[in-house]
């Protein structure tokens, strides 16, 4: 059996161009949609961190507001409590 490689090649390049074209026309519109659908998950997960940590500085300020409430609160009881020993010194 000899093989005519001059009428094999022709007819190779036009299959692997059927298959080729067929190929980018059926699977462009999917990568198309994947793109796009990760994306959307990529910008949603993104959106849902920026959420987390936006709850977390209000968190964070409200706990920095309480403990300086908290700070003023003993300062003052300090110095109420330190009263009357300088009054009494004062006195004696």
């Amino acid at each position: 059996m000899v093989v005519d490689w001059g009428n094999i090649a022709p007819m190779v390049v036009g299959v692997v161009l059927i298959v080729t074209t067929g190929g980018v026309l059926v699977l462009r519109p999917l990568a198309k949609k994947l793109g796009s659908l990760m994306e959307l998950y990529a910008r949603d997960k993104q959106s849902g961190v920026e959420m987390e940590v936006h709850q977390m500085r209000e968190l964070v300020e409200t706990m920095n507001a309480r403990l300086q409430l908290m700070e003023d609160r003993q300062d003052f009881t300090e110095r109420l409590l330190a009263a009357p020993k300088d009054k009494e010194q004062i006195d004696g």
